[in-house]
């Protein structure tokens, strides 16, 4: 199976063909917006990181900034920073130029005399890549080319029932034909952590997914934190789930079945094709923010009780085995997967549904988030603010 997509130089191939306007500072994203919201065919994010951090953090939003640039749904990137940030704009600019030969250029609003000045160059610049990049045509692309981030949100019991292990199958289609899948949240494998790890595939790989998990735990436990407090949600708990090994047994049944062949932290760039897992929080935005900033150019996002959220630089698919959400919030949910609880639709055909529509949006059909203008960001901590 084919799918038209962006060809890029590294080899990656984009679904979207964004100009980003990047961010290096808290303080520089509400100018990214104005200028994003004068240039049609730009892409700004926004973010609450930066600046006056740990070395740790900055490491982090330095990943996921970078990520962004990388990711193969952007065609050129323009940075702006204030000047006074951990890392300049001229530095952040520098990094990405040593990754990747895309269009980077990078402005600051203390340098350039204001939020008006560094808009006006800014905006001059994001025509002038929005022009070049309308001249790159949709090329065909070999499934093996995808790389779709799965996540959820909002979870229930008809979650682990229905839509993760629909998307389950629909992950294993896409690495059977040679492309890649990624699954995040670490904390929503503690407790099945044992079964997750059986998929791996070297003893290795099952030994990392069994330390993530008590990492994590250890992490929260040298805070005096115990991860099921906050472990299942309320909202988890008014859909069904009691424990937090309940909801991870549903979790993990999103992933699929095939062997895992390569554990990332945060944010970083895999280097092999197929089952992946990175280790991330549980709260889905930031989950998604790092796996896209990983790469990842589609997201399949299940939910039961329903969640708007979407990302600028990559489309969400929103999947719900929940009938109720499917018709309560028709407007944020893709695809309706509940016939599975009434045996009107069997997990092999729903996961199938899925995978056509992943391959439907690789072509261009736009999600309901990207329909609503949806973007959703949230860089981690691992520790707090100095």
């Amino acid at each position: 199976m084919y799918f038209m997509g962006y060809k890029r130089s590294d080899g990656k191939v984009g679904v979207r063909n964004h100009v980003l306007i990047l961010p290096g500072c808290a303080c520089a994203s509400e100018t990214c917006r104005t200028v994003a919201s004068q240039v049609k065919g730009t892409r700004n994010v926004i973010i609450n990181v930066g600046c006056s951090d740990v070395a740790a953090n900055t490491e982090i939003t330095q990943r996921v900034l970078t990520g962004f640039a990388l990711n193969a749904n952007v065609y050129g990137v323009v940075i702006i920073g204030l000047g006074c940030e951990t890392v300049g704009h001229k530095e952040l600019a520098e990094k990405i130029r040593k990754l990747t030969n895309k269009p980077v250029v990078s402005f600051g609003i203390q340098e350039e005399g204001g939020t008006v000045e560094t808009a006006a160059l800014a905006v001059r610049a994001a025509r002038k890549m929005v022009e070049e990049a309308s001249q790159q045509a949709r090329e065909k692309c070999p499934v093996s080319d995808l790389f779709v981030a799965i996540e959820c949100g909002g979870s229930d019991a008809t979650s682990g029932i229905a839509s993760n292990p629909a998307v389950g199958y629909m992950s294993d289609l896409v690495v059977d034909q040679g492309g890649t899948t990624m699954m995040s949240e670490t904390v929503e494998f503690i407790g099945a952590e044992h079964v997750l790890a059986r998929r791996g595939a070297t003893p290795e790989i099952h030994n990392q997914i069994i330390q993530i998990c008590e990492d994590y735990e250890k992490h929260l436990a040298q805070a005096g934190q115990d991860c099921r407090t906050g472990q299942p949600t309320p909202g988890n708990k008014l859909g069904g789930l009691s424990t937090i090994e309940e909801k991870s047994l549903g979790c993990i049944h999103k992933g699929g079945t095939r062997p895992v062949v390569e554990v990332l932290a945060e944010a970083v760039r895999p280097t092999k094709k197929g089952a992946l897992i990175m280790d991330t929080p549980g709260y889905d935005i930031s989950s998604v923010t790092s796996m896209v900033a990983g790469g990842a150019t589609v997201v399949v996002f299940t939910t039961g009780r329903g969640t708007p959220t979407g990302h600028a630089l990559a489309p969400v698919i929103k999947v719900t085995g929940n009938p109720t959400t499917a018709t309560r919030m028709k407007d944020n949910m893709d695809i309706d997967v509940s016939g599975i609880l009434e045996a009107e639709e069997s997990i092999h055909q729903a996961g199938e549904r899925i995978f056509k529509e992943v391959l439907e949006v690789a072509n261009g059909k736009v999600t309901k988030a990207e329909a609503l203008g949806f973007s959703d960001i949230a860089v981690d901590h691992v520790c707090r603010y100095i």
